[in-house]
This record gives structure tokens, sequence and C-alpha cells, in this order.
């Protein structure tokens, strides 16, 4: 969906079931004539004046946003959330290896993709003035777990290493179905950034 004068739009031109319009007026997204709306600026009605502050990460000096894609995708590259007591969560969606005009890089390397997909995440933790020190989860899908995963391994250790990182972040392996068949290797982060460390 698209944002085209104050109103949601489909991109794909797809009628809207009468499921979707249901749940569409049960979200109060419909107006009278069944038409979609946009959310309000300033966010969904009744949010509260106790919600934590949250922006968008992005370094389109590396990649760039989902959204810009041929066929855009729904979702931030990630969010940074300082919460009141002063600590900041970076939350780094799924990153692969993608370049800056948001072409895959590398078809059919995967250490190569396993090295650009860490450095894409290096990237956006450093417009954010973090880094890997920072990180205490990843997240790490690959699309043939059983041919990839020592070479995956191999590269993460030797990356890992290179950062200096003790104790070694939390992290889970999974097979996955990527969303374009070129991606081998993505990868989501986590990292707490210590309280005053600059934006």
């Amino acid at each position: 969906m698209t944002l085209e004068n104050n109103r949601l739009t489909t991109r794909t031109r797809k009628p809207l079931s009468d499921g979707e319009l249901e749940e569409l007026k049960l979200l109060g997204l419909l107006d009278e004539d069944g038409q979609l709306l946009a959310i309000p600026e300033g966010g969904s009605p009744g949010r509260s004046a106790h919600s934590v502050s949250r922006r968008q990460i992005s370094n389109e000096g590396v990649l760039n946003e989902a959204f810009d894609y041929d066929k855009p995708s729904s979702f931030s590259r990630g969010l940074r959330i300082n919460l009141r007591s002063g600590t900041t969560f970076l939350y780094i969606s799924g990153t692969a290896s993608i370049g800056d005009d948001g072409e895959t890089l590398y078809k059919g390397d995967f250490r190569a993709q396993c090295w650009r997909t860490f450095r894409n995440i290096t990237e956006l933790l450093r417009a954010e003035g973090a880094n890997w020190q920072d990180i205490v989860r990843t997240t790490c899908y690959l699309r043939d777990i059983e041919r990839d995963y020592d070479d995956f391994n191999e590269v993460r250790t030797q990356f890992f290493h290179s950062q200096g990182l003790s104790p070694l972040p939390a992290s889970t392996g999974i097979q996955a179905r990527l969303c374009r068949e070129d991606l081998l290797v993505e990868i989501e982060a986590i990292a707490i950034v210590e309280s005053g460390k600059p934006a």
C-alpha cells in the first residue's frame, strides 16, 4: 500500500477481499465510502505520552531503504529505541548482501555475501555511533544450512575475532527461504548502547 492524497492505496490493484474489508473496517482504516485512509500524522490515536522514542536507522552509503526497491517492502533497516532511563536499543532488520541501489551483490558467492552482510550491519551500527561490541544477539538465516553452515561459521568466527568480541553475542542459526532467490544469507541483530553514547 502507498500513501496518495492522504489515502492508502494498494500497489497491486488487486480488489480487497470481503475478509480484508471487514478487518480494515474494524481497524478504523476505511472511510464511509469504503476507501482506505492514512493513519493521522503523529501516529495512531491513543498513543501514550510515555511511549519510548524511536527513529529509523539507515546508512544509504552502503544499502538503500527497503521501500526504494522495485517491489517495495514495508520495513525499516533498523530502529533506534531510546528509553527514558537512557538505555538505547538498536534493532537491525534482516540484512543481506544488498548494495546501495538495492541490488543483490555476489550472486552465488556465499562467503562474499556473508562479508558484505557483516559490512552492511557494521555501517548501520556506525550510523548510530555503535559497533559490534554493542551487539547482544544475532539471528542468522541461511538458505541452505546443511551446505553453507561450515563456511558461515568460519566467516562469522573470523569476523567476530576481528572485532574482539568477548563474550560472543547470543545467536540462532535458521534455515529459511529468503526474500530473493539469489540471497544466501541474512542476519538480524540487536544492540544495547550504553547511556550517553552519541546518536
